[in-house]
This record gives C-alpha cells, structure tokens and sequence, in this order.
C-alpha cells in the first residue's frame, strides 16, 4: 500500500497525489489517501468512478479523512494520462467559508444589563447546538470574561472546543481586568492576530 497525506492541500493537489501515488504500483495494488474536508472525497470519489478503481472512505476524525483506492492489474494509467496528472481533474468547488465570532461585551444587546448577559450566555450556548459551528470565537474586551473562571458560559465553550472551534481571547485585555491567570479554556491572543483572523472571515458574526 501507498500512502498519501493530502492534509492541508486545495483541489487539484489531493487529486494529483494519488494519481502520482498510482503510478508508482506499476500495476495493482491500494492507496491510501488522507484528506481534511469531504470536497476532498469526493473529487478523488469521482476519480476513481471514472477509473473503475475500488474505493472506500471513512471520517477518521475532526477534519481528517482516508480514501483508500484499489487498483485492478488492468487499472494502470495510460501513457498520455502519466505525462498530464492532472487531465480530467475536475474538482468540486470548495464551498467551505470561514465563520468568525466575535464577543466584545460580557452583555448582548442594549438596555438591562443583567438580561444582556442572560442572553449572551445563550447565545453561546446556541453555537453549540448549530449544523455549521463557527470556525473561531474571538473574545477581547469585556468578552474576555466568559473564557476566564468563574464564566457561566465555560462548559459550553470547552464544548465547541473539543469539536475544534478555535477559542481566542485579547491577551491585553485579560491583563487589563486581571484576569490573566484565570483564563480556562482557548488560548492568548493578540491584535495582530485578531485583526488577521477578521481580515480573512469570510462572515463576522458579533452578537
């Protein structure tokens, strides 16, 4: 068997790994392939439905994939198929956007201070129960405190942690309420990075 680890690769590349991987049988055999989103599956799905290879595919985890190929003795590339890898690569458009939460204030909305911050607790515990969870959840300002002890939204976020939300909170705004050694879920973040992560959303969600 050959492996391949396609992680972290855009359409064609995946595609183009195995069927540089295919070539190297020399004539039957399995290639495993690891990708890290399902446009992945199916573009190489596609390929090797239009190839007559064997194929099977299983979620491995978070963003992880294997696509194992099984090549027959008769599944060996043509001459002019091994000069271009990539002739009739045809990808499914990744259709992936990255979704970006922001929390500045420990309340949501304007008027009682008190239900502003019921319903901010509610709205984080809302993301957790969506289809699409958001890629980052940004915290600075007073947003700070819900990542830090004594939150009363810390389960909820350590939920949409371990299903791989990443959690950021301003550095500078967790020394500015003292908060620095209080921090208990994500990890420290700083300007340059939270602007970098806004410039590259696709969508900004801030309730």
């Amino acid at each position: 068997m050959i492996k391949v680890n396609a992680i972290g690769d855009a359409c064609p590349i995946p595609v183009v790994k195995t069927k540089n991987a295919i070539k190297e049988l020399n004539g039957s055999g399995d290639v495993e392939v690891l990708v890290d989103n399902e446009i992945a599956v199916q573009n190489l799905t596609k390929m090797a439905n239009q190839k007559g290879y064997g194929i099977r595919s299983e979620k491995l985890e978070e963003q992880k994939y294997q696509v194992v190929m099984t090549v027959g003795e008769g599944g060996e590339q043509t001459p002019s198929e091994a000069e271009d890898p990539e002739k009739e690569t045809v990808c499914v458009p990744d259709s992936r956007k990255h979704k970006l939460v922001v929390i500045s204030s420990g309340k949501m909305g304007e008027g009682n201070d008190e239900l502003g911050e019921v319903l901010m607790k509610g709205f984080i515990y809302a993301l957790t129960q969506q289809d699409e969870l958001p890629d980052t959840i940004l915290f600075y300002n007073g947003g700070a405190v819900f990542t830090c002890e004594g939150s009363p939204a810390l389960e909820d976020l350590k939920s949409l942690e371990a299903q791989g939300v990443e959690i950021l909170t301003c550095g500078t705004c967790l020394n500015y309420y003292g908060l620095s050694e209080k921090l208990q879920v994500g990890d420290v973040t700083n300007m340059y990075v939270i602007a970098e992560k806004m410039m590259q959303a696709d969508s900004i969600i801030k309730p």
